[in-house]
């Protein structure tokens, strides 16, 4: 008989593996904490019902789950379902933190990515929208290079910096380098110089064949952002001190794609959104619109965007999370 090797000699679990056991987790909560059977759960993952069998099973067997989940996405995914219920999410999740802003950006990171390679899995043609900037950029680097060349891809925001040069945080060409999909970016700056100026970019023919696919997209990915001075905008040079300060007077609290929203979510009609140039957004919209934040600083924006319904889906952190619920 062989021995049984000790615990610091065993394999260390691979970031695949991690992934696996991540998903049975998931599997297993819904399962055994949600109430939901297993066709619930093939639809939720995306996977076929075979497959969330043995999730659930790898859940019991991996020792995931006793009475309770034993795994540390089980407040996590606690949160995910009062926010769901709060807000009439669509998707939530929330990802456990040690407080560090590393962590949290790593984590939400990878739950977008393992969401992202969900929709991938499907077979069929399907149109993915996404944003620009830090949070979707780490978000992609994360997705699992994956030949789809059947699906599209479309920039929900222009990807010319304000100085002429290209967005260092171009997420939408990056996913289809990886997927082999056809990217359609938006060749425009974020913000026109002026109204009139954002009219006539807009009545361009390959934008406006832009704008419409977008609209039908399965699903939209983006970022969130407060307005304070440490707005990324203002931070990344597309807006000026005094825009910033003009948003703050007329009651902006945060941006989704680059508009200013007020604290009750409704998107403003003065100031810089005058020249927003990215896809307009589409409140209370039944497609997926899935937001990437987290941080003390994005929780008003958050509350703001959820109670609009701007988006209807979420990927935080938990400490963001209990502060949105007011925990």
């Amino acid at each position: 008989m062989s021995a049984v090797p000790h615990p610091e000699s065993r394999p260390q679990p691979t970031p695949e593996l991690n992934g696996r056991l991540d998903e049975a987790a998931r599997a297993g909560w819904l399962y055994y904490i949600a109430g939901k059977t297993q066709d619930d759960i093939a639809r939720t993952l995306n996977v076929s019902r075979p497959t969330a069998q043995r999730l659930v099973s790898l859940c019991r067997a991996e020792g995931l789950i006793t009475f309770r989940i034993n795994h540390a996405i089980s407040a996590c995914m606690s949160l995910a379902a009062a926010l769901r219920d709060r807000h009439g999410l669509v998707h939530c999740d929330v990802v456990p933190s040690d407080g560090s802003d590393e962590t949290s950006s790593a984590g939400a990171a990878e739950a977008c990515a393992i969401v992202i390679e969900r929709m991938l899995r499907a077979t069929g043609p399907l149109v993915i929208g996404l944003g620009t900037g830090r949070a979707m950029r780490a978000s992609v680097a994360r997705v699992a290079p994956t030949p789809r060349p059947l699906h599209r891809v479309v920039s929900l925001v222009g990807t010319i910096s304000p100085d002429g040069s290209a967005s260092r945080f171009n997420a939408p060409e990056r996913l289809a380098e990886l997927t082999g999909a056809q990217h359609f970016p938006l060749p425009l700056p974020m913000h026109a110089t002026t109204a009139a100026q954002r009219e006539q970019l807009l009545a361009l023919d390959p934008v406006r064949r832009i704008f419409a696919m977008a609209q039908q997209a399965d699903a939209w990915f983006s970022g969130l952002s407060q307005f304070d001075d440490e707005a990324v905008l203002y931070r990344d040079g597309f807006i000026r001190r005094d825009e910033l300060l003009e948003l703050m007077r007329v009651g902006a609290v945060g941006e989704n794609l680059g508009w200013a929203f007020d604290a009750n979510g409704r998107i403003l009609d003065e100031g810089l959104n005058a020249r927003v140039t990215s896809v307009p957004l589409a409140p209370g919209s039944d497609r997926l619109r899935v937001c990437v934040a987290h941080g003390p600083a994005k929780v008003a924006a958050l509350r703001a965007a959820l109670t609009g319904r701007i988006v209807n889906g979420l990927i935080t952190d938990e400490p963001t999370a209990r502060a949105v619920l007011g925990q």
